[in-house]
């Protein structure tokens, strides 16, 4: 009876171009590899429980870092790092539960949230990394 609903809440296979969900996935693979020319190693890529996801997850130097990667068209990168607000860090500290909760042999590692903040538009992004952005118990 009610098919049609059913239909219609299935998702999409393919992104759109020039979507802000593809914009997001080509910035979040420019510091990707932007973090692996620092010598980082990427553990995943946006891990999604509910209530929250990680846009990356580093091993920097044996720290695991949960990367929040923040982007604005308009207003530069002070914009962009102070868009991770109490709500957003919530739910990073979440998903980020969750993260290690699933992958065990992290789980006695350092851990810490950074931000990175992306301004620029065409491939040639700007990036500022904040390592150590915020803590759980802030």
């Amino acid at each position: 009876m009610f098919r049609w609903l059913r239909l219609r809440r299935e998702p999409a296979t393919a992104v759109p171009p020039g979507s802000r969900r593809e914009t997001g996935a080509r910035i979040e693979a420019a510091v990707a590899d932007w973090l692996n020319g620092q010598g980082c190693k990427e553990l995943a890529r946006n891990f999604q429980v509910r209530g929250g996801e990680l846009d990356l997850v580093i091993d920097d130097g044996g720290v695991v870092a949960f990367v929040e990667v923040r982007y604005r068209l308009h207003g530069g990168i002070e914009a962009a790092l102070e868009s991770v607000g109490r709500l957003k860090q919530r739910r990073l500290i979440h998903a980020a539960q969750r993260y290690l909760q699933q992958q065990p042999k992290l789980r006695t590692r350092p851990c810490r949230f950074d931000v990175v903040a992306v301004e620029g538009s065409d491939g040639d992004f700007r990036f500022r990394w904040i390592k150590d952005g915020f803590r759980i118990d802030d």
